[in-house]
């Protein structure tokens, strides 16, 4: 009967890097609980003063579209490392249905920026991919980058003329909405939220763009077993690294020397997104590999190690925060605050994280989720003779 991988097996770095992406994507997924701005634009005019936009540039260069992709990277290296140890499609079939679950609720009930919703529905691709080579998918990830990328960025460019539309009305109804005390209204907010950021062929083709080459090229590391075996291999983990930086820095933060034009922003984080999350991996990965930095940063571990119960508490504390029925927020908090509170909210969670797994094995959610796939009760709380 297919049984869930021993804790012996995990990779420290790999629960690393997902400890960090959830930091990363905090601190993206804050300023979008706080206003309607990353949906319908006017961020530049909501929020004045240089610090204020010294602060968004840095967030867009170093953590916009990084880290979405660093996660997705992880999930496709993960269903693969799952897929090859169990050679058992219902049950990573019944895996995908429950974080579907999982994602559902999310979405409608909390967050329209869920992201489980789509890995889950994208993740069913994957299985047209686990018995391929990794030179089979190195292309489809390099095609799946670069051609959408250059046509849609050429497509922008020849219309940039109408690019930079503010949709003040949509923003008007999102504070209304999100300040009500109303949770019905806050949901119908959310799922018009959701509908205008997904509905229709194109939401799901961009979807699709977005994540299968990420989950692609996650899946080949771990064919690869580059990220296994770091000593063997360090070579080639030192210059994927660099090479991931130089794309990172002239894809990311290249637009900039050139005023930032919108008509870039696709490129930006297709392109730039991408290479940067593979640097962070990769940085993560040699970092851990020195005994000094590996002690560092083993906080991230604990926090990676409960990556589903953190990452939808972090949408619950941030639905508490901004929105009506809790303190109120929305559209209050600055950019900087908003930094102070990702610090306060993520710090909470990685000591918590190393609380919790100092008695028990997985989070919560990890354990719903692990008890449903293989339809057994986990043992959860660990015995006092057990070593953490």
């Amino acid at each position: 009967m297919p049984s869930p991988m021993k804790r012996s097996q995990r990779l420290p770095w790999i629960d690393g890097a997902r400890g960090f992406a959830l930091f990363g994507i905090l601190m993206v997924n804050v300023p979008a609980f706080n206003a309607p701005f990353f949906l319908y634009g006017g961020e530049e005019q909501y929020w004045s003063g240089s610090v204020n936009h010294g602060l968004q540039d840095f967030i867009d260069i170093f953590f916009q579209a990084s880290f979405y992709p660093l996660f997705s990277l992880l999930f496709g290296f993960g269903v693969q490392m799952m897929w090859e140890r169990l050679q058992n499609n219902k049950v990573l079939v019944r895996r995908l249905f429950i974080l579907l679950a999982f994602g559902l609720i999310h979405a409608f009930l909390i967050w329209h920026g869920d992201i489980l919703l789509s890995y889950a529905g994208v993740g069913f691709l994957l299985f047209f991919f686990f018995h391929q080579q990794p030179r089979v998918l190195s292309r489809w990830f390099w095609g799946l980058l670069m051609i959408p990328g250059v046509l849609y960025t050429w497509f922008l460019y020849m219309s940039r003329e109408y690019l930079g539309w503010v949709n003040r009305e949509a923003i008007t109804n999102a504070f209304n909405g999100y300040t009500s005390d109303s949770y019905i209204t806050i949901v119908t907010q959310n799922f018009q939220d959701w509908m205008y950021a997904n509905s229709g062929f194109l939401g799901l083709l961009f979807l699709i763009i977005s994540l299968l080459p990420m989950f692609l090229i996650g899946m080949l590391l771990m064919k690869k077993r580059w990220l296994h075996d770091v000593d063997t291999f360090h070579p080639i983990v030192r210059r994927i690294l660099y090479v991931s930086l130089a794309i990172f820095l002239i894809f990311k933060a290249g637009p900039y020397l050139a005023g930032n034009p919108e008509w870039l922003s696709f490129i930006q984080d297709h392109i730039g997104g991408a290479a940067s999350s593979i640097f962070y991996l990769t940085a993560i990965t040699l970092l851990f590999q020195h005994q000094k930095w590996g002690r560092r940063l083993q906080f991230l571990t604990y926090a990676g190690k409960m990556s589903l119960t953190n990452y939808l508490s972090q949408s619950i504390l941030c639905f508490l925060l901004f929105y009506g029925p809790g303190f109120n927020l929305y559209g209050k908090v600055s950019p900087i605050w908003s930094v102070a509170i990702v610090f306060a909210i993520y710090s909470f969670q990685a000591f918590f994280s190393k609380w919790w797994l100092a008695r028990f094995y997985f989070g919560p959610l990890e354990w719903i989720w692990r008890s449903l796939t293989y339809m057994k009760k986990q043992p959860m709380r660990r015995r006092k003779e057990t070593a953490f």
